[in-house]
């Protein structure tokens, strides 16, 4: 019998009350301190995908880390306050022994055939997973390890060595680790995936901290599929740093130069 992925065991959630699931962290994504958010989203997105009364796929997804979390049990409230023909949008809660610890807004939607475009550009010659080596990994918190990173630009510093740089920007291939087929769920924890862009900016060690997550589906199921499990293009930047603040975009990329989602975050640092 196959054991089932780290990231499934992270997002098994079980319904104890209408609008309301369980949930607990997990020792596969802990961080330095808590549980990694990616894998916070994706049980918070998760509790949505599983209410009956969900209609179509997920479009946007808006984290707020209201507190830390701690590591343990969480309950989840999920329920549609609007639910329009093709649209549906959705507060969510997670709540712990001392409160609320995060809340999200969601919206589903039934997509439709309509025109297309993109106007983003997938970094160009970019070699291929195969020729970039994987991000080495001992010694660094649990999260990780669940991650295959392969750097082209913009790598997590081996050390911190303090040495400033012109800019924050970082092109990986990236998937899951064990191999695992990419889905809603995946995708949203990849989008957290990308590493403060402080570290990358300052190259020096700083209390930082997710406020506020967004991200948004530019796949759809039928296109995720094709993903399966092969690594994604990721793109990740700064945009401002000031007063303790500063927010980083990024975007993930299927292999065939589809983008899958965008995402922007805002995160508290402190030096």
């Amino acid at each position: 019998m196959m054991s089932m992925h780290p990231l499934d065991e992270a997002i098994d959630l079980h319904t104890i009350a209408p609008h309301e699931f369980t949930g607990a962290t997990h020792p596969a994504y802990a961080n330095m301190v808590g549980p990694f958010g990616g894998t916070t989203s994706a049980q918070l997105l998760q509790s949505a995908m599983l209410h009956p009364e969900r209609l179509g796929e997920p479009v946007a997804l808006t984290v707020n880390f209201a507190a830390p979390v701690a590591d343990g049990m969480i309950r989840f409230l999920a329920r549609p306050v609007r639910t329009n023909r093709s649209t549906q949008h959705w507060i969510i809660e997670a709540h712990q022994t001392e409160g609320v610890v995060a809340t999200a807004t969601a919206v589903f939607a039934v997509r439709r055939e309509t025109w297309s475009d993109v106007e983003a550009v997938m970094p160009a010659h970019v070699p291929a997973p195969d020729a970039v080596p994987r991000m080495p990994v001992k010694g660094m918190p649990a999260w990780p390890q669940r991650y295959d990173m392969r750097f082209v630009e913009g790598a997590f510093p081996a050390a911190f060595d303090e040495q400033e740089q012109a800019h924050s920007r970082s092109t990986l291939w990236v998937r899951d680790e064990p191999e695992r087929a990419m889905d809603f769920a995946s995708l949203v924890a990849i989008s957290d995936s990308f590493f403060p862009r402080i570290y990358i900016r300052r190259r020096r060690r700083a209390l930082i901290g997710t406020v506020s997550l967004t991200t948004y589906f530019h796949a759809d199921s039928a296109l995720l599929a094709q993903v399966g499990t092969r690594h994604v293009l990721g793109v990740a930047k700064a945009l401002n740093y000031r007063h303790g603040y500063f927010d980083q975009t990024g975007e993930l990329w299927s292999p065939e130069g589809q983008l899958l989602a965008s995402t922007h975050q805002l995160v508290y640092f402190k030096d």
